[in-house]
């Protein structure tokens, strides 16, 4: 919110008669970060968020399963934002978790910018995530491998060693991929007993394949 005081004016939508177009609006009250405001065309009171002057809004464009979308978010004006970074995104459907995986200032992509300098922020949804597995049989066949995708939240943790069942799979962790954009790991394959990430982290999880019937030739 800006400073604003009652009797100041501003200019915004009057969702009574101009839902479309700004007209002007006397402020009669402000806190709880609105501000109480009274349209002077047709005099209808309403409460209304006025953007800060402190703030900027940005495209935002989050990849989620394979599909991508549009929004926009208000970032503090002195913010220096970085790859890796995450933060709340509202959008019309739903506030979902989001890690910055770009920032793109012009034409050119850059790791870590100031939020003047950022035209669009380019992001994941980490909050609820799809991690792609790579299942080998108990008797080593390389060539009956095969890849299946569970659906975990962000903060699921796969460790190599622990014996896991997610939906009709049930699996040993026996090597973690870690994605590019994931901080605080010492190597981006891990495949030690007791190492551990996290989902949104996981670029691919390599596992022995525990369930019976996966390998019947019926």
């Amino acid at each position: 919110m800006t400073d604003l005081t009652a009797g100041e004016r501003v200019a915004t939508a009057c969702p009574s008669c101009s839902p479309e177009l700004e007209t002007v609006h006397e402020v009669l009250t402000t806190g709880g970060g609105q501000a109480t405001i009274r349209c002077s065309e047709c005099g209808h009171t309403h409460k209304q968020e006025i953007p800060s002057e402190s703030e900027l809004e940005r495209d935002v464009v989050v990849s989620q399963d394979g599909e991508s979308f549009t929004a926009t978010a208000d970032v503090p004006r002195e913010e220096t934002l970085a790859v890796g970074e995450e933060f709340l995104l509202e959008t019309d459907e739903a506030i979902m978790t989001v890690r910055i995986t770009s920032l793109e200032l012009d034409d050119t992509r850059v790791e870590e910018a100031s939020a003047e300098d950022v035209g669009t922020i380019w992001t994941r949804a980490v909050g609820n995530v799809t991690v792609n597995l790579t299942l080998h049989p108990k008797g080593g066949g390389r060539e009956e491998t095969r890849s299946v995708t569970v659906q975990v939240p962000g903060d699921y943790e796969f460790m190599v060693g622990e014996t896991e069942e997610l939906g009709d799979e049930e699996f040993t962790v026996e090597g973690i991929h870690v994605r590019d954009d994931a901080h605080g790991y010492d190597f981006d394959k891990m495949d030690y007993e007791g190492d551990a990430a996290v989902a949104k982290d996981v670029n691919r999880v390599y596992a022995r394949d525990e369930s019976t019937s996966a390998w019947s030739a019926w």
